[in-house]
């Protein structure tokens, strides 16, 4: 394995960050989004408080910063958690076999720092079928003329 940086096509370092700075960053966390993005916890249903947010903006991981999903791509899909039927780009999130509660899904999490963020499933609108069913408490929104900072712009 490589200690190269790697970069996605949208110009954003992606390169897996070491655990000691994973857990110095989730320490900043409250108890809730930690159980949730660290130990691949589930928020409950309709309770997400970016489920009804209907702002243009990017929604990023609320641990390393790195830009996930786009509000261009949510939809209301009535599940109960925030749905996109895309990532901002492939690269940035990692898919996962998930075979608890006696089943198999795919879960999703952050590329560069493995904060859990959700599941995608395969019941999504066009164009792609997908459903990628967010953690609210995974992610934190940046309007569209709001400052991203700067652990969230592309490094080159």
């Amino acid at each position: 394995m490589s200690d190269a940086p790697r970069f996605s096509a949208a110009g954003h370092d992606i390169t897996p960050l070491p655990p000691e700075r994973v857990r110095a960053l989730a320490a900043r966390l409250d108890p809730e989004t930690y159980r949730i993005t660290q130990k691949a916890g589930t928020e409950p249903p309709f309770c997400g408080t970016l489920l009804d947010n209907h702002r243009q903006g990017t929604y990023v991981c609320v641990v390393c910063g790195l830009p996930l999903f786009d509000s261009e791509h949510k939809f209301r899909s009535g599940t109960g958690w925030p749905s996109f039927w895309r990532e901002v780009d492939a690269s940035h999130v990692r898919r996962l076999v998930d075979r608890s509660h006696g089943m198999v899904r795919t879960e999703i999490e952050c590329a560069r720092c493995g904060a859990h963020l959700g599941h995608v499933f395969p019941d999504g609108p066009p164009p792609t079928g997908e459903r990628h069913c967010l953690n609210s408490a995974s992610l934190r929104f940046f309007e569209r003329d709001e400052a991203l900072p700067p652990e969230s712009r592309p490094a080159r």
